[in-house]
């Protein structure tokens, strides 16, 4: 199924940029989720990457007729309406592995969000790992990925390096795109 996705975004015009930093464990976010397409070109890149990655989605996709794939592709379900321990599993799973690569969409849906999940955060900063900014340019079909990124001591700086990446990425259906906003990040004025 990677391959296939490779070889049907390529053909599609779709190119990936950018290149993974070489490290064991990183989150990955990608932005913005704007379309079901979406799952598609993360099986490209990984394909393109030749990695192993792991992903959070919604429990209902790990159900039959699908939900052998999503499992087989790194998926680990996770049910929304079961709140607090996720974030604490997830760090508990990078500390218990050698290698371990995440891939979160930290829009949490396809609609256009107002606020991003800070789980991602969260999660970064309690395994000490970087995340690397992933971009769907729908406009251009680009798949960009940037440098690693630790979020720090300073949660706003690090959310304005994110706003400053995906300024320009507008997602494969743009009005879908929100605000690159933490859940908990002040408001500027």
């Amino acid at each position: 199924m990677r391959r296939l996705s490779y070889k049907v975004s390529r053909w599609l015009g779709w190119s990936i940029e950018g290149v993974l930093p070489d490290v064991p464990k990183m989150v990955i976010i990608g932005a913005p989720h704007t379309s079901n397409w979406d799952f598609f070109l993360f099986l490209a890149a990984i394909h393109h990457f030749d990695i192993k990655v792991n992903f959070l989605g919604k429990h209902k996709l790990f159900r039959p007729p699908f939900g052998w794939m999503f499992r087989k592709v790194g998926g680990i379900p996770v049910d929304r309406s079961q709140p607090g321990g996720v974030v604490g599993q997830v760090k508990a799973a990078f500390d218990t592995r050698d290698e371990m690569i995440l891939v979160v969409a930290p829009e949490g849906t396809r609609r256009a969000a107002p606020r991003w999940k800070s789980g991602f955060v969260e999660i970064a900063e309690g395994a000490d790992v970087p995340v690397v900014f992933a971009g769907v340019d729908g406009e251009n079909k680009v798949l960009e990925v940037g440098g690693p990124e630790f979020v720090g001591a300073d949660r706003e700086e690090f959310m304005d390096r994110a706003r400053a990446f995906f300024a320009d990425k507008s997602g494969i259906k743009p009005k879908g795109k929100g605000p690159v906003r933490l859940a908990r990040e002040p408001t500027r004025s």
